[in-house]
């Protein structure tokens, strides 16, 4: 018997985290001229962009939006970042993805973006599940979730956007 999906952030929650993790980015990037934030595609390049757009209103900082693409089930191999290293190298970045589950796609993720020095590098998630495999934590999240390994957590930033527990 399947039940029905459990939602947990309506489009309106999902813009006030958006807010608050951008708040936070820049109470930690005070100093900083320019900020790069890096979303793994395909939702976490849609949360960065949203991140990156309400970090534009609230201050004049700079911005840098790069996506990363990867193969989530074989993250071994090759990394494409939308930016060169110069972008972000001795910069403050901030590497975004929808839901932190094992960790292990931001942990690859933040290995590629560890070979060039960064002045602070920090993660954001919007749903941080509390299943970790991998030791790498959410810098900034939007909320954390305790769940069943059989669950799973959707998000869809389609209007309306939403984030489901399935």
């Amino acid at each position: 018997m399947k039940t029905e999906p459990t939602l947990i952030l309506s489009e309106e929650d999902i813009k006030i985290k958006v807010k608050r993790i951008a708040l936070q980015i820049l109470e930690t990037c005070l100093e900083d001229e320019k900020i790069v934030i890096a979303g793994i595609k395909e939702n976490g390049a849609t949360l960065a962009a949203l991140i990156s757009e309400e970090i534009k209103k609230l201050s004049d900082k700079t911005m840098v939006l790069a996506s990363v693409k990867l193969d989530k089930k074989n993250p071994l191999q090759s990394i494409e970042v939308s930016v060169e290293p110069s972008a972000y190298k001795n910069k403050s970045l901030i590497l975004v993805d929808d839901v932190l589950n094992t960790g292990s796609t931001l942990m690859f993720a933040a290995k590629h973006f560890l070979e060039v020095p960064l002045k602070q590098f920090k993660t954001a998630v919007l749903v941080d599940r509390n299943h970790k495999n991998y030791p790498i934590k959410a810098d900034y999240k939007g909320i954390s979730l305790s769940t069943s390994l059989n669950e799973r957590v959707e998000v869809n930033f389609e209007s309306p956007a939403k984030a489901e527990l399935i």
